[in-house]
């Protein structure tokens, strides 16, 4: 379901999103370059009700979304990776019937993921938009902090991080770090995960954890999240 206060106005460019830096930070050169975001498309699964690759509650993705002020269409998907194409295209075109030309995606280098971008982009006559290729990823997180947005490690990769590395924030002593541990500090072969709570895109507030714990999860490989228990919005003051 689109949440929109004004459903008759039709927008030109949705931003794949995920609630993570990277998504947000090509949202925001998409901008820069003259793009009109209208929806950001969230999908999340039909098993628990989170984001499919970052954990993270639909509902603060909603709240994200809310204090970006910009329309959040979530699009449930299975468990069954097989369909996730089919389920991702849908969506997308969706999206296309409210006025949508183009798409934003956050990719670095990983070129077997934008090949499936431009091929998906391609069947549904969409223009593929990726502000961040190939920008030096110890580049786009300077970037990332210098331009004021925030942002904490959701999840993690078990076998190359400890639990105290979940909840962190993205700063330049985390981007230290993972440069002198030869990680890519941008996480683009699924290192570690991050989600977004403020920065200058953020037109009502940002996002305050207030209860969280981590936890040892499975899923593709074994992992650290940090599992959101309570949160609320910070006003900016007027």
């Amino acid at each position: 379901m689109v949440k929109s206060n004004n459903p008759q106005n039709r927008k030109e460019v949705i931003v794949s999103w995920s609630g993570g830096k990277d998504s947000c930070l090509a949202g925001y050169k998409a901008m820069g370059k003259g793009c009109q975001i209208g929806f950001l498309l969230n999908l999340i699964s039909k098993e628990n009700q989170r984001c499919c690759f970052h954990g993270i509650q639909k509902e603060l993705i909603n709240l994200q979304a809310d204090l970006i002020g910009v329309p959040l269409f979530q699009k449930e998907v299975s468990i069954n990776m097989e369909l996730y194409e089919k389920e991702f295209k849908e969506a997308v075109l969706y999206l296309k019937t409210k006025g949508a030309k183009g798409m934003v995606f956050g990719d670095i280098y990983l070129t077997e993921h934008k090949n499936w971008v431009r091929r998906v982009c391609r069947d549904l006559k969409i223009k593929m938009i990726e502000p961040l290729w190939q920008i030096p990823p110890e580049k786009i997180i300077e970037e990332f902090i210098s331009l004021g947005f925030k942002a904490v490690v959701v999840s993690a990769k078990a076998d190359l991080f400890d639990k105290d590395f979940i909840g962190r924030e993205v700063d330049q002593p985390l981007l230290e770090e993972l440069k002198k541990r030869n990680i890519c500090p941008c996480g683009e072969n699924g290192e570690f995960h991050t989600f977004v709570i403020g920065g200058p895109i953020f037109k009502k507030g940002e996002i305050e954890i207030t209860k969280s714990r981590v936890i040892l999860k499975e899923g593709f490989w074994p992992h650290w999240f940090l599992d959101i228990q309570d949160y609320r919005s910070i006003p900016w003051n007027k």
